[in-house]
């Protein structure tokens, strides 16, 4: 699979920022779980969720604070697949400032999850296909 990202911009609001006058490390998680749901929106996950009752569930989640980000600022979210196996895949983010550095890295794992029968199950073909179009685009 060929390796292609999309890139998300965000504002920096002032409701970031900690005690210390920089972005809050909770920030960051809500900044990666933007680039996933619009990752989700470029496959669209919303629809196939609601036609089948499956859809992915975050298993774990990991960010690498690189360089501390200020109000005011923008930043761009870039988010990437890393992996897809038979019920689960990876996802990668990485959080650059207004000067291009890089700020963060972060990791997630997702797992296909029925939540009618409330278990994992093996990633549908064509949602496979999906992930896969939006990761080589």
């Amino acid at each position: 699979m060929k390796k292609k990202s999309l890139k998300l911009s965000l504002r920096i609001d002032w409701s970031d920022m900690d005690l210390f006058g920089h972005v809050n490390n909770v920030s960051y998680f809500r900044y990666i779980q933007a680039g996933r749901v619009n990752y989700w929106d470029s496959c669209n996950m919303e629809k196939f969720a609601t036609n089948s009752r499956s859809g992915a569930i975050l298993l774990s989640t990991s960010c690498q604070f690189i360089k501390p980000l200020h109000y005011p600022g923008n930043i761009i979210v870039e988010t990437s697949v890393e992996f897809i196996k038979t019920s689960s895949f990876g996802i990668c983010h990485k959080i650059y400032n207004d000067q291009n550095e890089v700020a963060a890295e972060a990791h997630d794992v997702l797992v296909m999850f029925d939540y009618t029968k409330n278990e994992k199950v093996p990633i549908p073909e064509d949602f496979r296909k999906a992930v896969e179009l939006v990761a080589t685009k």
